[in-house]
């Protein structure tokens, strides 16, 4: 297995920790009620709450298409542990596997520790609870607890990162593909959710950034080979 094209670790780890750090820093509440007042109608709700073309295509159908690449990237890992044509690419399968897994895994945990609100569950949109920021003492809840941070269909999206970071050593033009299309459909679920009320941009920004980290951290941990060291791929042996 040939050397990892080099990457600038203090831009790739740390762009998105400085995106994070900003979130804690300035309090970002302001903006995420600016923005999604531009999708709100007084006395309706949010424009996209009842849209079956959102609901159905762009949050289900387009999650499953997601989960459908995580399924066969299981079953390539599987067969790789075989003596089949994918045994050299076991590592990078058990990688893609991992990585998908733990960026899409780590929104429900975090959810029932945050306990914030929708968007459309707020007072403000015609619900009956109170917006505590995600730092701030939580608000007693009227009805239950939150469950709306950080962004879940937007780590669908976000989770393809890893695909990026499994195609960059073998095969680059692929893999930038991948990256356009993780940014795309992590963007355009988190758009969605946003329209239909259940989220607001810091939740998506929060998920794109953790999922980032996710596969990079893993990709450095797993995959990188630099330059520098001795080159060798353990799995790629047949022995």
């Amino acid at each position: 297995m040939s050397a990892s094209p080099t990457f600038d670790r203090r831009l790739w780890y740390g762009l998105p920790l400085a995106m994070l750090a900003a979130l804690l820093v300035f309090e970002p509440s302001r903006l995420d009620f600016a923005i999604s007042n531009l999708f709100y109608v007084q006395g309706q709700g949010f424009i996209g709450r009842h849209n079956d073309f959102l609901e159905d295509v762009l949050h289900d159908r387009a999650k499953q298409l997601v989960i459908a690449v995580g399924v066969l990237a299981i079953i390539g890992f599987l067969l790789s542990l075989l003596p089949t044509r994918l045994r050299p690419l076991r590592r990078t399968l058990g990688y893609l596997v991992l990585a998908m897994a733990l960026s899409t895994s780590f929104v429900t945990p975090l959810k029932k520790i945050t306990q914030m609100h929708c968007p459309w569950s707020l007072e403000e949109y015609g619900g009956v609870e109170h917006f505590s920021p995600l730092l701030g003492p939580r608000a007693v809840s009227v009805e239950k607890p939150g469950n709306c941070w950080p962004g879940g269909h937007a780590a669908a999206g976000f989770a393809l990162f890893a695909l990026f970071f499994a195609l960059r050593d073998r095969c680059p033009r692929s893999a930038k593909v991948a990256l356009v299309t993780a940014m795309t459909l992590g963007t355009l679920f988190s758009l969605v959710r946003m329209l239909q009320g259940a989220h607001f941009l810091s939740h998506n920004l929060w998920t794109a950034a953790l999922c980032w980290l996710i596969g990079l951290g893993l990709y450095d941990l797993m995959l990188y080979q630099p330059a520098s060291s001795p080159v060798s791929d353990p799995v790629a042996d047949p022995s």
